[in-house]
């Protein structure tokens, strides 16, 4: 006999993505523009303070997209979301969610700290002008990790976009951004909308995919 019969399984995938959603309810409750501006700012500054060369990359920059807090949860269904800004010569221009889902052992909840920086123009207007962009479909990310000394490799210039990933220990290693989505937000509407769609069950994919149509 087995340990669970079909119907048994059933109720603990359910039980599974229902935690999900409910773990990153909150996180779908879009913060403000200050809020979000506030924590780019910190997010940068520690960018720059911890990795050496770091400067060099935002030096050459053509726009760099911020986003200080991801928060992924879940258990074997996974699901992540995180709302940031894009700055251009230093000012924010625009800002975006980022979310995505992932199947495998993961455990407890996670957050993370995701910049990619724009090296060409081509790659930055296409990013800008994109109703939903997609890392490795509509684009590629280089990711950058640490090298030896706790330096990162600047041949990663000639990159048209290239990404950073932090966690509590400094920069990640062995993760990708494939599959990431990264959707314009409309501050104001955004929040009160995403606020109600989470209060109606909806998930903050759900409400990404509409953002732009809110232009």
């Amino acid at each position: 006999m087995r340990l669970f019969d079909t119907p048994v399984r059933l109720v603990l995938a359910a039980a599974v993505c229902a935690s999900t959603l409910l773990a990153l309810a909150p996180t779908a409750r879009a913060a403000s523009a200050e809020e979000i501006d506030i924590k780019v700012d910190a997010a940068l500054k520690h960018f720059q303070q911890s990795v050496d060369g770091a400067d060099v990359f935002l030096d050459n920059a053509k726009g760099v997209l911020v986003f200080p807090s991801v928060f992924k949860a879940g258990f074997v269904f996974g699901g992540e979301y995180g709302e940031g800004a894009l700055r251009i010569d230093g000012v924010t221009v625009d800002y975006y969610n980022t979310a995505g889902a992932s199947f495998g052992l993961q455990l407890g909840a996670q957050s993370k700290t995701v910049i990619l920086v724009f090296l060409k123009r081509d790659a930055l207007d296409k990013f800008r002008a994109s109703r939903g962009w997609e890392a490795g479909v509509d684009g590629s990310v280089a990711l950058v990790e640490l090298g030896a000394g706790g330096t990162v490799d600047t041949t990663n210039i000639q990159d048209p976009i290239v990404g950073f990933v932090f966690g509590n220990k400094g920069l990640m290693a062995n993760i990708t951004l494939e599959g990431s989505k990264f959707t314009k937000l409309k501050k104001g509407e955004v929040g009160k909308r995403e606020a109600e769609a989470v209060d109606a069950g909806d998930t903050p994919a759900d409400t990404a995919g509409t953002a732009d149509d809110r232009q």
